[in-house]
């Protein structure tokens, strides 16, 4: 494991493992005169031919099977799950293509008529394509993904934080704009996100506040980068109690505040819980028309009460 990112990320990369028609003749021995002799007998002549409406028709041109496989670009190692394949008609027209065939197979095989399409394959965010031409005979066709994926989870020291706790955005850097393109947001912590062989910048957020850390993480062509965000944070009981461990007063209204003045949080209750990033913060309580305030700090790893003395002045 290598430390990367902003100085709180620990990465890990391993391989990526995912009858015959019927004629009808007339005969008419008068059509024809017997310039031979009147005695011999006059020339049978066919009539034209006309197609029995019975009979089955003629056969068209053979469908035959099209075998797809999908493998990591730059290699032959093969893709084996996380895949969706699509089959289109190839349209020279200008309209849109309709979706002719589709699968979620490693390795699909579809029945095709003759004819030109095109083949895609999806692995996440990554894909590829290619023209096939059918032309009655079986075909196999590869397609190369260029695709990794990312691993991601959070920690507070040398605690592993729940996935529950996270929640993790994926954007693609677009010039100096770290957050260029967002690519998904609300991952889970451990969830496998196939993504194109690129640099992404990720925000993890811890307890839905002010805790987040921030990585750029590189996905390379075949393997999982797993990284963990190191975040610096605690989990708060904020309480309005009329003294020191005393019981909490039930529809409390909380604010957390910056040293600023900025609102950082707010909740209501007997004793809610706040995520909080390391630092110093003012608790404001409101109930029954009385405001109490009190200054705290918070330091990462402590997970503890704040407790505002509801006291005059």
């Amino acid at each position: 494991m290598a430390r990367a990112g902003y100085g709180s990320v620990w990465l890990g990369c391993a391989l990526l493992l995912g009858g015959h028609p019927g004629t009808a003749a007339a005969q008419d021995g008068n059509a024809f005169h017997n310039r031979i002799g009147p005695n011999l007998p006059s020339p049978s002549m066919p009539s034209p031919s006309m197609s029995d409406p019975s009979a089955p028709p003629l056969p068209s041109a053979a469908s035959a099977a099209l075998t797809l496989t999908a493998v990591f670009a730059g290699g032959d190692k093969p893709l084996r799950s996380g895949l969706a394949w699509r089959i289109y008609e190839d349209r020279t027209d200008g309209t849109k293509p309709g979706i002719v065939a589709r699968s979620e197979a490693a390795e699909p095989s579809f029945t095709l008529p003759p004819g030109a399409y095109v083949a895609t394959v999806t692995y996440g965010f990554a894909s590829a394509a290619r023209r096939v031409v059918m032309a009655g005979q079986p075909a196999a066709e590869q397609l190369k993904v260029s695709a990794g994926a990312l691993k991601l989870s959070g920690a507070i020291g040398d605690v592993k934080l729940g996935a529950d706790q996270l929640a993790f955005s994926v954007f693609v850097p677009i010039g100096t704009n770290s957050e260029g393109r967002l690519v998904r947001s609300g991952v889970k912590a451990g969830e496998l996100l196939r993504l194109p062989e690129g640099t992404y910048h990720v925000v993890s957020t811890y307890g839905g506040s002010n805790a987040i850390q921030r990585a750029d993480l590189k996905v390379e062509n075949g393997k999982v980068t797993d990284a963990t965000l190191n975040h610096r944070a605690a989990t708060l009981t904020l309480k309005l109690v009329a003294a020191e461990g005393a019981e909490a007063f039930a529809g409390t209204a909380f604010s957390v505040l910056t040293p600023g003045g900025d609102t950082i949080r707010e909740a209501i209750g007997a004793f809610p819980q706040v995520t909080l990033a390391e630092g110093d913060y003012v608790l404001i309580a409101r109930h029954d028309g009385q405001v109490y305030t009190r200054e705290f700090k918070v330091e990462s790893g402590l997970n503890r009460d704040v407790e505002v003395i509801a006291k005059a002045g």
